[in-house]
């Protein structure tokens, strides 16, 4: 019985601490964009993004012409 003294204060300050942490998530616009990063995903840039990726590419087609 004396652990209620305890629990009881104890989870009214986590209430709190949890209502405070998503009232300061609402008004800093962590939910403003809720659908932008899931087409931000599908609309991603295939193209070879480093000349690394380029110079491999250029070896690659050097060493399939000479096994011709």
């Amino acid at each position: 019985m004396d652990v209620l003294y305890l629990l009881i204060p104890l989870s009214l300050v986590l209430v709190f601490l949890f209502g405070t942490l998503f009232w300061w998530t609402l008004h800093s616009g962590q939910f403003d964009d809720l659908v932008g990063p899931a087409y931000r995903i599908l609309l991603d840039d295939d193209s070879p993004a480093t000349e690394e990726a380029d110079i491999a590419f250029d070896l690659k087609s050097k060493v399939n012409r000479d096994e011709i």
